[in-house]
C-alpha cells in the first residue's frame, strides 16, 4: 500500500512538470504588445485607424515617508487630496473640503454613527457625482462627511476602490486599475 502511494506522488509529479515543460516548448510565452500596437499591425498603408480604447487605465502610487499613498483627485469638478485607505469603507470629506466641491449637508443630514480614532461621530451620508484620479473616473460613489475636528484629511475609501477593475500594494507601490 505504501509503495502504491509513493509511486502515485511520483508518478503526478513527473507529469505536472512533463505538462509545464510541454506548455513552454509548444506555445513559448510572447512578448506582451498594448492593443494599440497590436492594432496597428493589420492596419492597411495610407489609411488611419481609430484609436482602440483598452479599458485598462492605471495609476501606481508610491508612499510618502510616513507611508500612505497620497493622492489629488477631481470631485464633482474641485479638487480634493486624499490618503488612500482601503481600511475605509467609504470615501470620507472634511466638511470644509465638501464644501468647497459644492456638497454642503445641513445639520440634520449628520445622521450616521461612525467610529473613528478619536471615538464616535456624527457623520452626512451623500453621494458624489463623479471622483477623478488621472484617467480613471468613478460615478456616483457613496461618502461621509465628517465634520474638521474629527478628520485631518480626506480618505478615498473602499466605496471608490471597490469600483476600480482591482486595486493592489506591492513593493512599495499602490496600483489602482480600471
Amino acid at each position: 500500500m505504501r509503495s502504491l502511494l509513493v509511486l502515485t506522488a511520483v508518478i503526478a509529479v513527473g507529469a505536472s512538470v512533463f505538462v509545464r515543460h510541454t506548455e513552454h516548448v509548444i506555445a513559448p510565452s510572447e512578448p506582451k504588445r498594448p492593443m494599440a500596437d497590436l492594432a496597428r499591425l493589420d492596419a492597411p498603408r495610407g489609411q488611419q485607424r481609430a484609436q482602440i480604447v483598452t479599458g485598462a487605465r492605471s495609476i501606481a502610487l508610491t508612499s510618502d515617508r510616513s507611508g500612505h499613498f497620497r493622492v489629488d483627485a477631481n470631485v464633482n469638478s474641485g479638487s480634493v487630496a486624499f490618503v488612500v485607505d482601503s481600511g475605509a469603507s467609504q470615501v470620507v470629506l472634511r466638511e470644509s473640503d465638501a464644501f468647497r466641491i459644492g456638497v454642503r449637508p445641513t445639520p440634520n443630514d449628520y445622521t450616521a454613527t461612525v467610529s473613528t480614532a478619536n471615538g464616535e461621530i456624527k457623520a452626512a451620508r451623500t453621494r458624489l457625482d463623479r471622483v477623478t484620479i488621472g484617467d480613471i473616473a468613478v460615478n456616483d460613489v457613496s461618502a461621509l462627511v465628517l465634520p474638521d475636528k474629527a478628520l485631518s484629511q480626506n480618505l478615498l475609501g473602499v466605496s471608490f476602490l471597490s469600483r476600480l477593475k482591482r486595486y493592489e500594494y506591492a513593493n512599495g507601490r499602490m496600483v489602482l486599475e480600471q
